[in-house]
């Protein structure tokens, strides 16, 4: 297993990225809604996030976006993008993909009964936008990880039972090649905002994976997380190796959860930020925890990859900086600009998905090197929109760019079959 490390996949952000605010429960991407957004800066500040980790010594992955606008999905709804209703208009061009922590669930070979790598697609089931995904992000999932000796790839869980994918589940391990404990996060109600992670779908997952019991656990966000615009469990709470790091209001049952933890793991730390300090607020609006928390590899401790907003919000910087001057295991902040994602609800951890395996044996176009993401670039600022207004979306000269901009980054990576 000592091959075994964390390649954090990121979504490059698409060219049909707008602002629609089409997401019920996320208040940036409501509070949002209608402004212009600005894809070739949103997807270059994604590059640029992907190249910091590259300079930090971790491994880094991406995937391509989808193609849009889906009009296979609107076809299914017996109308076209010029005769859709505004909502499904917009629903068909969303680039939410770019957030793929919500691509899939991930559990890795340590924990599995068959010694694979488990991946099953999220339905995102909740969000009409979001809802038509799964069949493009499957077709990636397979062909990045089409080792079947070393990988499982698996289709959605079936509706009504939503599954929004790793946002929703935390792994504790000593080390990412060792076993590990899997936390399942899921709601029951958020006020006026709907719980998107199902108890049933965590369970099926579990199971699809091979998880035992003592691997295993299910943990309910709290209620008033959702209300206050948590909408996926990783905006109050992350995790990497032997760390919690934690809001004090992120669970239902936060004590039961915590002696679970201690009991199946001694050497586990939890970290809880208390709302004294950091409001659950000022912890949602400055996605504090929307973090990648990573391990330095050429350094040692831990690093906590945080939006530029945690920077600017005075409670949560000095919460963050009395942190890392004590002797605990976050020993450095890297505030990061995605800001063009933030504004539509999606911190650094939004925008990555988790896999541990062994680099050599994914597929290698799905693997960022500085070369590779010069060549993004080079795309992006070539073929990307400047800007676009939700006004835009029946333009046939903006689609058709969107359609030619996805073309040329599909080429330029080598492949060109996702566009079959």
């Amino acid at each position: 297993m000592s091959a075994l490390v964390e390649i954090n996949f990121d979504g490059i952000i698409g060219p049909s990225h707008n602002y629609a605010g089409l997401s019920l429960g996320n208040i940036a991407s409501s509070t949002n809604a209608g402004a212009t957004a600005y894809p070739r800066e949103a997807a270059l500040q994604g590059i640029a996030k992907m190249r910091h980790n590259l300079d930090l010594g971790l491994a880094q992955g991406f995937f391509m976006p989808l193609d849009r606008p889906n009009e296979g999905w609107l076809g299914q709804l017996a109308t076209t993008v010029v005769d859709a209703e505004p909502h499904l208009r917009a629903a068909a061009f969303s680039a939410s993909s770019m957030w793929a922590a919500n691509a899939a669930t991930i559990s890795p070979a340590p924990d599995t009964r068959d010694g694979k790598c488990h991946l099953t697609v999220a339905n995102l089931q909740t969000m009409p936008h979001r809802s038509h995904e799964w069949p493009g992000t499957l077709a990636q999932l397979q062909l990045a990880f089409a080792d079947r000796e070393h990988f499982a790839v698996h289709a959605p869980v079936p509706s009504p039972f939503g599954d929004e994918g790793a946002a929703n589940h935390m792994r504790l391990c000593a080390g990412h090649d060792s076993q590990g404990i899997e936390i399942f996060v899921y709601g029951k109600s958020g006020g006026p905002f709907p719980a998107r992670q199902h108890i049933e779908a965590s369970q099926a997952v579990a199971r699809k994976h091979g998880l035992g019991p003592d691997r295993a656990i299910f943990a309910q966000q709290a209620e008033i997380a959702i209300a206050a615009g948590a909408f996926h469990n990783d905006v109050v709470a992350v995790a990497n190796e032997r760390v919690l790091f934690t809001h004090e209001q992120a669970f239902e049952y936060p004590d039961a959860l915590y002696d679970w933890i201690r009991s199946a793991m001694p050497e586990a730390e939890i970290i809880i930020v208390p709302a004294d300090r950091v409001s659950l607020a000022d912890a949602i609006k400055s996605y504090l925890f929307n973090a990648q928390l990573v391990t330095l590899p050429n350094e040692g401790g831990m690093a906590l990859i945080l939006p530029s907003e945690a920077r600017d919000n005075d409670a949560v910087w000095g919460y963050l900086t009395d942190l890392v001057a004590g002797n605990g295991p976050i020993r450095r902040l890297c505030p990061v600009d995605v800001r063009q994602s933030m504004a539509n609800g999606g911190g650094p951890a939004c925008l990555r998905l988790r896999v541990v395996t062994d680099p050599l044996k994914v597929d290698q176009r799905f693997m960022a090197t500085p070369e590779k993401l010069d060549k993004i670039a080079r795309t992006v600022a070539e073929c990307w929109p400047d800007s676009i207004h939700p006004g835009q979306l029946s333009d046939p000269k903006l689609i058709a760019a969107i359609r030619e901009a996805r073309h040329r980054l599909l080429e330029i990576c080598q492949l060109s079959e996702l566009g079959q």
